[in-house]
């Protein structure tokens, strides 16, 4: 990223830059090399594959592609064989709730979540893919359909840094975290069509059981990658002192002599990390970390593999 760009805000003009490097991220495959073990190879499901013919089933081929009405037609067992269908629905959900403007290092959660979802955005347009999403937070939801073109991409970019909530996260009186991203989740399963790449970006504060129960029915018919956000300061305190945190003009003192409560602090994160690793695990969602020190840029093409045309 450039040394330029801001730690708390995005422009439209920096996101639009990021045009080029997402050239080299390939969405064709998900391929995570995540340290968490809900990473999987991908499987793609839905409408997301086309069938294109059958063959004579050969060993290491997957028993649930059997081609039944073939196989009962002869002596040999017959498996179908699919193509990746063109201008796959790609949607991109972005989390600007309040607890995503953080960052004791690096940028804001809110910052990085935006450059990954523009980077997303930038690769499946070079993919030829239909871009659509999701972009919320605690105030407003803006609904994007998945298009086709440069202008899908720009049109995401645009939302992504004119959202209300880059203003409304200040305010008092801002709306309920756990029912934002619950109503975000429950959006996604009404306009996800079987067969898409769904891209979730958020740091999941406040996952709700119905908001499990939505990603996980999305998750059955769809490619899903979580992107989980967090600061290091949310993962593990720092050394016992006190320290003098500025949020919002005001000041807060913390102090973390106790080693108790650094131990408790550590293992509730721990616990929460544990739980959504674990339900990724189970509906084969596939689990990104990214911190708010990580260069999305470097994180994705790692994650994700490099194209190499």
């Amino acid at each position: 990223m450039s040394d330029n760009a801001s730690p708390v805000s995005v422009s439209q003009a920096g996101l639009i830059r990021l045009n080029g490097p997402a050239r080299a991220i390939a969405l064709d495959v998900l391929r995570i090399k995540s340290l968490q073990t809900g990473a999987y190879v991908s499987h793609f499901r839905g409408r997301g594959m086309e069938f294109d013919e059958s063959r004579p089933y050969q060993p290491g081929d997957d028993p649930r592609s059997i081609d039944w009405r073939v196989t009962a037609r002869s002596t040999t067992a017959y498996t179908k064989l699919f193509r990746e269908e063109r201008e796959r629905p790609v949607l991109v959900v972005a989390d600007l709730r309040a607890n995503m403007h953080f960052a004791t290092r690096g940028c804001y959660k809110s910052v990085n979540a935006c450059r990954a979802a523009a980077l997303l955005s930038w690769a499946a347009h070079h993919r030829g893919d239909r871009l659509g999403g999701l972009i919320f937070g605690d105030t407003t939801h803006r609904e994007l359909k998945p298009r086709l073109g440069r202008r899908a991409a720009l049109r995401f970019v645009h939302e992504l840094v004119n959202h209300p909530d880059w203003e409304g996260h200040n305010d008092s009186g801002r709306g309920d975290g756990e029912a934002a991203l619950t109503m975000a989740m429950s959006a996604l399963r009404r306009v996800a069509r079987p067969g898409s790449l769904v891209v979730v970006i958020s740091d999941f504060l406040g996952f709700t059981r119905a908001a499990r129960s939505y990603l996980s029915s999305v998750a059955r018919h769809n490619e899903v990658l979580a992107v989980f956000l967090s600061d290091p300061l949310e993962r593990k305190l720092p050394p016992p002192g006190r320290y003098r945190l500025v949020s919002n003009g005001e000041e807060l003192a913390i102090d973390t002599a106790a080693r108790k409560a650094r131990k408790e602090y550590e293992s509730a994160f721990a616990q929460r990390s544990a739980e959504l690793e674990a339900f990724c695990h189970r509906y084969g969602i596939h689990l990104m970390p990214l911190s708010t020190e990580d260069d999305p840029v470097a994180a994705l093409q790692t994650a994700l593999g490099r194209r190499t045309h």
